[in-house]
């Protein structure tokens, strides 16, 4: 077997090394100012590589920089900077409308990478806009944006007039809630460590839900720390005993287990509420240990009674599996009675009925899964979303349902709530028409001025578009433009207009603005207006690439319709496929590129990475395969089961389709994929070995038998081995029957028949495929000859997203394909 040489390089070092000699000008469902350079433990990034015995090079360049392609690394490097510098807007609040209905005041929060502080920036850019009689808009932009350093969230009050500010502690330091006034900071407060960690800002256990008075904030934070065993010379300490007592320490205790991927160090999400007068701070009383708490908003209040706080629970009182990307966790709707608003005329009977008052009410006891609640405007129901396909069948993502229940006119919660469906799951559309719900969030305030209205943004085969749906008829339409292949976002309404964005693989994002142009019985008719903005921009040299470019989305025929069970997964596929536009007799070399999930989708939004990619000379072949979200339901839940054979023929299929068309070199073909995109990947060029001239995986799926006994998610290795029924046979003490079969779906059983030079991308925090399932998998292929680059990020996890992590990993890839695609 070749040497392993195992070296430590720094990460940061690497990077500003390479933008000081080449300086800048460079996406299923679901900030601290520049710090000078050093070299911390924290900035290190592990380059394993795995080269053949004998082979060495005189020429000084850094380890895993192979001496030919140096330059390729360094023009590469300049232009995936500029790539990476592209701005993205990530939310907007719109508030404050004049009195004449015209304007209003907007607030945008935008990120940026700052790849040498290895962070985020995040900035806040404000605009006044003014709508006119003829319906044109202007959009007064601010001179500049506001950097937000060290901020962790920021939630604007319903009014407009106040912004919560939340800066989550460092080591133990006190979580601070910031109030700011249209001019100044009007209240700052420092919650310590002893009455919660920090606040959850993670978009899914995240809940910060502002009062209709504006006077109380409820959110969800992490709880206290339990107090460990302390030890002295005696031994053991009975009672009280400071931290740093002299002669003694503090001891472990026991084990307490989190919510996986991503999770890691975080205690229990518990639910809290904050008097923004005062200061004073209550954790919710009544709930359950076992529940962990997220999405919290407030329920309507009702004269002369208490006033409830609604939110989603997640039962824990056994294993808590993985939960980052899995709506397959089964959740519900809470209502419990919030402190700090006993209203005097109840006072009374209140105290005398604490335990009544303060029991947690279920709210959706006859479906498995409840989470986004939102009132509506008039406070008389309460809709949510439910992943109940999901829960039910044991696919970690699956089609949404829409649900509603009517709200007491008392405000008391009732646990025996009728639950009405409003969009239920669509197992197969005809061709054309809604294929289902798969939203991965929706807007705080979702709501047209009618008050049964809401927009939201869904997966709609391989795009994401706009929808409004009528909760009271259940009638769903089309309000983003169905003709153009782009993918649209919702940022948020003004009034009954829609700020939103859209994108394309060859199109940075624009900001658009929406308006009901005519309202019918039959549909609605929605315009679309340009909005000059100062956000996103990118450099002359990008847009000219990206104006070299074009792309389609392909319907791909099912190869074998024998196999298929039901009229879903009968239907065509889809494929993003993106080109040089430039005609000329001979084609690109070809990135095959694979989503992970597998129920995820890959839209036909601006990806910075893809981009950058194509504008090497590559052409793009991004195939969502069935199983794939968007779909409908039949075709989603087609692939549990078949996962390694019918994932895998989709994706030979895609490739031949566009062999077949002359749009392809069948000698030039690369792939990459991500988790089972990397699990995809590493079956193909083992399945179809003289397919693919080279390969890249990210954290890939190698070994489901390695996999099931370490990862967070156990049960995903068996229902997507086995099918749904695999969710009743999950163990973690798999039998070597069981064992056999994984192994059998996995790529590591056609490893024999791999030759294809190999890339791997590992994080070694990934707690979703640990780092151990890629490396193994590594060391066997290079005991049998391939040609393989093994990169191990040590703080990464499963998504390998910190800006210099990314930025290496694709900077590798692009090399890496260049070395044997070309």
């Amino acid at each position: 077997m070749a040497s392993l040489r195992i070296t430590t390089i720094t990460s940061e070092w690497r990077v500003s090394s390479l933008l000081a000699r080449f300086p800048p000008s460079f996406s299923a469902r679901r900030s601290t100012p520049l710090r000078p350079f050093s070299v911390s433990a924290r900035s290190l990034s592990t380059s394993l590589v795995m080269a053949s015995c004998g082979s060495s090079s005189m020429k000084e360049v850094p380890l895993g920089i192979d001496p030919a392609m140096e330059e390729t690394y360094a023009s590469q490097s300049k232009l995936l900077k500029e790539f990476t510098s592209i701005a993205s807007i990530d939310k907007a609040w719109t508030f404050k409308r004049d009195s004449g209905g015209k304007g209003s005041q907007a607030m945008f929060s935008i990120s940026q990478t700052n790849l040498l502080a290895n962070k985020r920036r995040k900035q806040i850019l404000s605009a006044h806009i003014s709508k006119e009689s003829d319906h044109s808009v202007n959009f007064q932009w601010a001179p500049f944006p506001i950097e937000m350093m060290g901020v962790s969230t920021m939630v604007p009050s319903p009014s407009g007039s106040k912004l919560l500010v939340v800066r989550n502690p460092e080591n133990e330091s006190p979580t601070q809630f910031e109030i700011w006034g249209p001019s100044q900071l009007e209240k700052e407060f420092n919650v310590p460590q002893s009455v919660h960690g920090s606040v959850y800002t993670d978009g899914w256990f995240e809940g910060i839900s502002w009062n209709s008075d504006e006077t109380l904030i409820a959110y969800v934070a992490e709880e206290p720390s339990p107090s460990k065993p302390t030890f002295g010379g005696s031994g053991y300490k009975k009672g009280d005993s400071a931290d740093k007592e002299s002669g003694s320490w503090k001891g472990l205790g026991e084990w307490e287990e989190h919510w996986g991927e991503t999770y890691a160090g975080k205690r229990q999400p518990a639910l809290f509420v904050i008097n923004i007068e005062s200061g004073e701070v209550h954790a919710v009383e009544g709930i359950s240990k076992s529940l962990s708490i997220g999405q919290v908003i407030w329920a309507p209040l009702a004269e002369g009674f208490s006033q409830y706080l609604v939110f989603v629970g997640w039962s824990s009182e056994t294993r808590k599996l993985g939960i980052k990307y899995c709506y397959n966790r089964p959740c519900a709707l809470y209502a419990v009675r919030a402190p700090f608003c006993e209203s005097k005329a109840n006072e009374l009977q209140s105290k005398s009925n604490v335990n009544e008052d303060s029991t947690v009410v279920n709210l959706t006891q006859s479906i498995s899964s409840a989470f986004f609640p939102r009132f509506s405007p008039d406070g008389k129901f309460l809709v949510f979303l439910s992943a109940k396909s999901s829960v039910d069948s044991g696919a970690h993502s699956a089609t949404d349902s829409l649900h509603r229940i009517a709200w007491p006119t008392d405000g008391k919660p009732c646990p025996s709530a009728n639950i009405v469906d409003v969009i239920p799951v669509m197992m197969c559309a005809e061709d054309g028409y809604f294929p289902g719900l798969y939203c991965s969030s929706i807007l705080s305030n979702p709501w047209l001025s009618d008050g049964c209205t809401m927009i939201l943004s869904s997966a709609w085969h391989s795009t994401q578009v706009i929808l409004s749906v009528d909760v009271l008829s259940g009638n769903v339409s089309h309000v983003s433009p169905n003709d153009s292949g782009f993918s649209w976002n919702v940022l948020t309404l003004d009034g009954d207009n829609i700020v939103a964005v859209c994108s394309s693989p060859i199109d940075i994002p624009e900001m658009k603005y929406g308006w009901l142009a005519e309202k019918t019985t039959a549909s609605d008719s929605w315009s679309w207006l340009d909005v000059s903005n100062p956000i996103p921009r990118c450099s002359e040299k990008i847009r000219s690439l990206l104006s070299s470019l074009q792309f389609s989305i392909m319907k791909i025929p099912v190869k074998d319709v024998s196999d298929c069970l039901t009229k879903g997964s009968c239907k065509p596929f889809e494929a993003i496929f993106v080109s040089s536009n430039k005609k000329n007799d001979t084609c690109d070399p070809l990135i095959v590129v694979l989503h992970g999930g597998p129920h995820s989708v890959s839209s036909s939004s601006f990806s910075k990475n893809l981009a950058f990619l194509s504008s090497l000379g590559y052409s793009l072949l991004i195939v969502n395969y069935r199983g794939s979200l968007g779909f409908g339901e039949e075709a989603l839940q087609s692939l549990p089961g078949k996962i390694g054979s019918q994932d895998v023929n989709d994706v030979l299929t895609a490739i031949d389709h566009v062999i077949d068309m002359g749009l392809c070199d069948p000698s030039k073909i690369a792939v990459v994929g991500g988790s089972h995109g990397g699990f995809l990947t590493s079956h193909l060029i083992g399945q179809a070995p003289d397919k693919f001239a080279v390969a890249a995986v990210r954290n890939p799926v190698c070994n489901l038998a390695l996999m099931v006994g370490t990862t967070d998610i156990p049960d995903w290795c068996f229902v997507e081995a086995y099918g749904s029924q695999g969710k009743n046979s999950f163990t973690e003490a798999p039998s070597a029957e069981q064992l056999t079969l994984l192994h059998s779906k996995s790529p590591v059983s056609h490893i024999h028949k791999v030759k294809t030079p190999t890339l791997f991308l590992l994080g070694a925090q990934d707690l979703r495929v640990p780092v151990s399932n890629g490396l193994h998998y590594a060391r066997e292929l290079k005991e049998k000859g391939v040609e393989v680059k093994v990169i191990i990020f040590p703080n990464d996890v499963h998504a390998i997203e910190r800006p210099q992590s990314d930025f290496e990993s694709f900077l590798n890839i692009g090399v890496w394909f260049k070395k044997y695609c070309e």
